[in-house]
């Protein structure tokens, strides 16, 4: 991730940032938010800490953040924290003319409580260079001049705040809803001014008295006046150096990403095919066969990275299916499939059905009108008058025979390497394995293939870990490091799979033989989406055992029926929630919720959690599963056309309550790509 960060840009100027990772001056908070849709990470260190953040404009008036702290001699001298914790920023007021914005924020409110701290805070700009800052915490944030808590009029349970457990097992990631806003409060404040467009100088009065950390670590508070120097460089990156507390020097380096600015600006693969003159295709096409227009049509799609499959004609209009290998935007396959039809086909051909697929199966298709090719193509609004034009359809009545002949069987095959990470070991908060990895793929009917991949580990730190699980739950994930380190040359999958569509609106799939890394068996699923709707059904059924530590052909004892119901929704804007109820592979009942944001390029945001019927005791540290997913278009970083993307879940390490196959909503994450409404949000790029 820090790599990504690194090579970003042209991203948008923002705000300070403070030691925490979110909009602040040095170490409190101000009533500011960052741009819509910016991911900020930040690294800050001073005396025996450090922390990293994660903070994610999720809308206009809301960010979360997720941190990750090293605090060294952390209350005696032999002992170094590994901390995770959770901030979330509202925004109740805008800034006005006469008025400060003014913020709500709670900080670690789902970790262990290092952090645990409720503000209010406001700010104004005065003269777009000067922001005054004043707000009001409460926890971590009640330190130097505390006084009694206002909120005590509301009730005695205002007046004080229970202690925080400190990593115990039963209460760590639970949210501490119990200590919001209790206790003593104090005030805090602080002022900046931005000598010019790179040059920033802050200064703020901090409460905080770093109580935990001096005990042992040697962090002394003299002060509560802190001061610093902020430059930010041409691309957005951030770099602050400060003077903390009366004795303490920190530094605080922070990236800004904008998921909507690609690293590598966008076509630098090939451009598409011009149209050619009518007049021109219907002199070169006179005396063509079926088979001629046939062969040429399929050259001219391979050249564009699509797959001929199927191929009929009626009347005025021609029907083809492509399979997409190589644009991560339905759009833009559509519409190089388009102009070489306009270019290939006899201008008798009056409009062109366009079914995108999926190893044989049909998810989608677009009507598009051969006189509108031409009428807009150098339209300054033709994305949208294109896109208003076109017809989106089920492909159940489109496709009625006509798969080529020669179009099955097809073998494909990857090779490349890949990169496994696991994070908040305690004995190795980052643990790794890069390997190389073979993929094959046998389609042998429309529907039905065979595949595997094999990966072999070079690297690996994942086999260096020592811990033994002790929980109580059936070990159906948290011997993850037994299986790093008796495995070598992996079987990762090894399946027989058919995909079909049962009728309209529906897609169902069977799954057989090794699923994944440590279960194999027989998975089914059936999903329901209509074209036209923002919303789908799905059900899963799976029979699995677990298979051995080697990862190759054999299975342990342990087998288990699990399955889910699941509903996802395309929420207005970029946003898509998930819902999954059901059997986990503990043999656990529960839920897994899930809310994404994906923007119109493909970049992905998004958090999850799950709760079962497992107590917080047994599930053990964390006391349930959660997570922050992002998926990077390659794309996004080459500016080059590609389906591949990079993606990483960043959780605890793995647990076995809640744990799921990782086959789960296969069909949802196929069809998708071809639905109505990804077409409408990125039907620009059907004319690159």
């Amino acid at each position: 991730m820090a790599l990504v960060c690194a090579a970003a840009t042209g991203m948008a100027q923002a705000q300070s940032v403070s030691t925490y990772g979110t909009p602040g001056l040095l170490e409190i908070p101000t009533a500011e938010m960052f741009e819509d849709g910016m991911l900020v990470f930040t690294a800050a260190g001073l005396r025996n800490s450090g922390r990293g953040t994660m903070t994610f404009q999720m809308l206009p008036w809301v960010n979360g953040s997720f941190r990750y702290a090293v605090i060294d001699r952390f209350k005696s001298p032999d002992r170094t924290l590994y901390d995770r914790s959770f901030d979330v920023h509202f925004r109740l007021r805008e800034e006005s003319k006469h008025s400060p914005a003014i913020v709500m924020g709670l900080r670690d409110f789902g970790g262990t409580g290092i952090y645990a701290a409720e503000y209010f805070v406001a700010t104004k700009t005065f003269q777009d260079r000067f922001k005054v800052t004043g707000g009001i915490g409460w926890g971590r944030m009640a330190g130097r001049g505390a006084f009694s808590n206002p909120l005590g009029i509301f009730g005695d349970r205002f007046d004080t705040r229970p202690v925080s457990d400190e990593g115990g097992i039963s209460t760590t990631g639970q949210l501490d809803f119990g200590n919001w806003f209790r206790g003593d409060a104090a005030l805090f404040g602080g002022v900046s001014w931005q000598y010019n467009d790179r040059l920033t100088f802050l200064a703020e009065y901090s409460p905080d008295l770093y109580t935990q950390e001096g005990i042992a670590n040697g962090l002394r508070v003299k002060s509560p006046i802190n001061v610093g120097l902020q430059y930010r460089f041409k691309n957005g990156t951030q770099l602050t150096t400060s003077y903390l507390y009366g004795t303490t020097l920190g530094l605080t380096l922070s990236y800004f990403v904008d998921p909507r600015k690609a690293v590598t600006p966008g076509g630098q693969g090939a451009a598409p095919p011009p149209l050619r003159p009518e007049a021109q295709i219907a002199a070169a096409t006179a005396d063509r066969s079926q088979g001629d227009i046939r062969d040429r049509l399929q050259n001219a799609l391979d050249q564009e990275g699509l797959r001929l499959v199927y191929l009929s004609g009626t009347g005025d209009t021609v029907q083809v299916g492509v399979e997409n290998n190589r644009y991560g935007q339905a759009a833009q396959a559509l519409g190089r499939t388009a102009r070489v039809l306009a270019n290939e086909e006899p201008p008798q051909a009056e409009q062109f059905d366009i079914a995108l697929m999926s190893n044989g199966v049909p998810l989608s298709a677009v009507r598009v009108n051969r006189d509108d090719l031409y009428e807009l193509e150098h339209d300054p609004d033709n994305a949208w008058r294109s896109f208003a034009r076109a017809e989106i359809s089920d492909t159940i009545p489109l496709l009625q025979g006509g798969i080529l002949t020669d179009a099955y069987p097809h073998f494909s095959y990857r090779f490349g390497p890949y990169l496994n990470l696991s994070f908040f070991d305690p004995d190795d908060p980052l643990r790794y394995e890069v390997g190389a990895a073979l993929g094959l793929d046998y389609t042998l009917l429309p529907g039905f293939t065979l595949s595997t991949e094999l990966r072999q580990p070079i690297l690996s730190t994942l086999d260096d870990s020592t811990r033994v699980s002790d929980s109580p739950l059936p070990h159906v994930r948290s011997d993850w490091a037994i299986y790093a380190r008796e495995s070598n040359l992996r079987v990762e999958h090894m399946t027989a799979e058919y995909m079909w569509r049962p009728g309209k609106d529906l897609y169902a799939r069977t799954t057989l033989g090794y699923l994944e890394t440590m279960f194999g068996g027989l998975s089914t699923e059936l999903l329901w989406y209509p074209t036209d709707s923002r919303l789908a059904l799905g059900v899963e059924a799976n029979y699995v055992a677990q298979r051995d530590y080697d990862v190759l052909f054999g299975f342990q004892d342990y087998n288990v029926a699990t399955g889910h119901v699941s509903a996802y929704y395309d929420l207005p804007g970029d946003y898509h929630a998930q819902v999954d109820v059901g059997r986990y592979l503990a043999g656990d009942y529960g839920a897994t919720f899930t809310l994404d944001r994906e923007f119109t390029n493909g970049f992905k945001v998004g958090a999850f959690f799950t709760l079962t019927d497992v107590s917080f005791d047994d599930f053990g540290e964390g006391s349930f599963d959660k997570g922050i997913r992002l998926e990077i278009p390659v794309s996004w970083l080459t500016g080059r056309p590609s389906r591949n993307k990079i993606a990483q879940t960043i959780r605890p390490i793995l647990r076995d309550g809640g744990a799921r196959l990782n086959v789960r909503n296969r069909l949802y994450g196929v069809t998708r790509e071809a639905r109505a409404q990804d077409l409408s949000r990125g039907w620009g790029r059907f004319w690159r």
